[in-house]
């Protein structure tokens, strides 16, 4: 990797992120490939170079491209999500998850990734069935991308009184070369935007190789029922 390329990955490897919102974690994002591809066009144009150098400045340019699409892109689906409201009808949110998890069952044996889903209680919560569907594929799929070959990605979903709680931790491979703009991670960051849009807080950390994510979901109609009972 050239100086240019190592100087992006390390200031986007250094980028403090967990307190932004998806958005502007995107829009900080975008910052590095682009001040990068600047560099790397000022460097073509500073003098004359040979060719095999001129070849390199453009695959350097088209990587960095490529990676803004892909921020853009993003962006665009978040931007989506902000402009969405939830559907006004109530659906099972662990009946949809143990729908996502056969639907990856395949391509988890493809990876040698254990993947187990704990969710037994009923879980409704306000969405349509295809918003939340769609969340869940998004959520699932871009983990198991983010588990190392032959590691373990588990799912508990319980209902924990006003909320449905989703805790979900996964065994990390080693770090994309284009971390944290690798697509995994950028669907994950989309998915959080979207499962925020629901009214869902959501928690990411890391303890060495283990991440984690734990995301309530406010059950449908339990504000309705606790008011109800504490009048009586």
């Amino acid at each position: 990797m050239s100086s240019t390329g190592v100087r992006i990955a390390s200031q986007a490897a250094s980028l403090g992120t967990k307190n932004r919102s998806p958005l502007a974690q995107l829009l900080h994002a975008l910052n590095q490939p682009l001040t990068g591809l600047q560099c790397s066009l000022e460097l073509a144009v500073a003098g004359p170079r040979r060719i095999d150098q001129h070849v390199q400045t453009l695959r350097e340019g088209l990587d960095l491209t490529s990676r803004m699409r892909a921020l853009v892109e993003a962006i665009r689906e978040v931007n989506d999500f902000r402009e969405s409201t939830p559907g006004s009808e109530t659906t099972l949110l662990d009946a949809l998850l143990r729908e996502t998890a056969a639907d990856l069952h395949p391509v988890a044996q493809q990876r040698n990734v254990r993947l187990v889903l704990h969710a037994h209680a009923p879980l409704p919560v306000q969405g349509t069935t295809a918003q939340l569907a769609s969340l869940a594929f998004r959520l699932l799929e871009s983990i198991l991308s983010l588990t190392r070959e032959g590691g373990v990605l588990e799912l508990l979903a319980e209902n924990d009184r006003t909320h449905a709680r989703l805790e979900i931790s996964w065994s990390s491979g080693a770090p994309d070369a284009h971390s944290p703009l690798s697509p995994p991670e950028l669907g994950l960051l989309v998915a959080q935007a979207g499962w925020e849009q629901q009214g869902a807080e959501w928690i990411q950390s890391q303890a060495d190789l283990m991440q984690r994510c734990s995301i309530r979901v406010p059950l449908a109609g339990v504000g309705q029922d606790h008011t109800a009972g504490a009048g009586i």
